[in-house]
């Protein structure tokens, strides 16, 4: 371990200790509010482009384990704590947290006050930023963090979206599930369009006896409908949905074709497919509490998210979408269904578990909708 700093474009600096890798990174800096889950963190294919940062003050503490990945990589270009435990203690762990990071080539730093980073990226909201150990002078540190790239202006959908089309047939995970999710089970085809998607997405498919062909996010729409599908599952994914036009106009052509289901990114893209507008959040949301409500029913779900834009509730105005749920803390737009075609999205993660299962509801709702067809 050595001692770096953690370079903000405003001028910040927090000195620390580097650990796992030791290259220079740059990325823009976030913060995620959950105590735990740091391993799905590390692997949500969402994160690309950022260096994360852990509000809770312990993290490592149950290790690393080969189950619980959300893609085979991890995406995240950094990883801030105030403290990582060199000591795990969990039945389940094969590794540690530091083992991981350097096997993976990703630069982490603790020793950090990161509740009073975390402050200055909700006062200043999310700016880009380095880590580093390069013995420069204050000055040319800052000016190279504002020359690095921010998350708009590129296209790092293309950079985690798979090369190859991949098909997974339901097994046994259809058969763990309740007789509730059992009564939907129909085996339809849904095609996933990948655009840095969670490996729960496609668990949770699976486990409703989907059959699912996972396709590239640059796929063209007439080949997608070539594959026959009951229906399309946009996923969640990184960086500014207004670079992924392409996908957009995807999404237009299928829309009142098939049924959609969108989920974060996902949730966006069909927003702008429809004529909505989309803008960045001045810190985003990025936690396992985050509280949801769907305006149909006025019940609260507490939910799992990671996203920095969102879509702009003026902009849905005069549209043929509906406001479906609202984000109880600041009333951002968290989910949106079109008034005469078979489709919605929601902004948070019904796929993840982070204690309560209650929004899994929604892959009901979307087989139902397959159902009718």
């Amino acid at each position: 371990m050595q001692e770096g700093k953690l370079v903000l474009e405003d001028g910040t600096i927090f000195e620390g200790t580097v650990f796992g890798a030791t290259q220079e990174t740059a990325g823009e800096i976030v913060f995620n509010t959950s105590m735990t889950g740091y391993q799905e963190i590390l692997t949500d294919p969402s994160y690309k482009g950022e260096i994360v940062t852990m509000t809770y003050p312990l993290i490592g503490n149950y290790g690393i384990n080969l189950d619980d990945f959300e893609s085979s990589l991890s995406q995240v270009n950094g990883f801030i704590v105030k403290e990582f435990c060199q000591e795990p203690e969990n039945w389940r762990y094969q590794k540690k947290l530091e083992e991981y990071l350097l096997e993976n080539e990703i630069t982490g730093m603790s020793g950090i006050d990161t509740r009073a980073l975390t402050k200055v990226l909700r006062t200043r909201g999310t700016m880009k930023g380095i880590i580093t150990l390069e013995d420069k002078s204050n000055k040319d540190l800052i000016k190279k963090v504002c020359s690095a790239p921010g998350l708009s202006g590129r296209d790092l959908v293309k950079e985690v979206t798979p090369t190859e089309v991949q098909t997974y047939f339901p097994k046994e995970s259809a058969e763990k599930n309740s007789k509730k999710t059992r009564n939907h089970m129909q085996n339809h085809r849904v095609v996933l369009i990948d655009c840095g998607a969670k490996r729960n997405i496609l668990n949770s498919l699976l486990g409703r006896g989907c059959q699912v062909i996972v396709v590239p996010a640059d796929t063209p729409y007439q080949k997608i409908l070539d594959y026959r599908p009951d229906g399309i599952m946009l996923s969640n994914g990184p960086g500014d949905p207004q670079d992924v036009a392409y996908l957009v106009e995807t999404v237009r052509n299928i829309l009142g074709k098939k049924p959609i289901f969108g989920i974060c990114l996902g949730h966006q893209v069909l927003g702008l497919a429809c004529g909505a507008d989309t803008y960045k959040l001045k810190f985003g949301h990025r936690g396992a509490n985050h509280p949801v409500k769907d305006l149909q029913t006025n019940r609260v779900y507490i939910s799992s998210q990671n996203h920095g834009f969102a879509i702009k509730e003026e902009s849905v105005k005069g549209l043929d979408i509906e406001i479906t749920h609202v984000n109880v803390n600041d009333k951002t737009v968290e989910g949106i269904r079109h008034k005469k075609y078979p489709a919605f999205s929601v902004q948070y993660h019904p796929e993840a578990s982070p204690g309560p299962e209650d929004s899994h509801y929604l892959f009901d709702q979307f087989v139902d909708m397959l159902n009718k067809g």
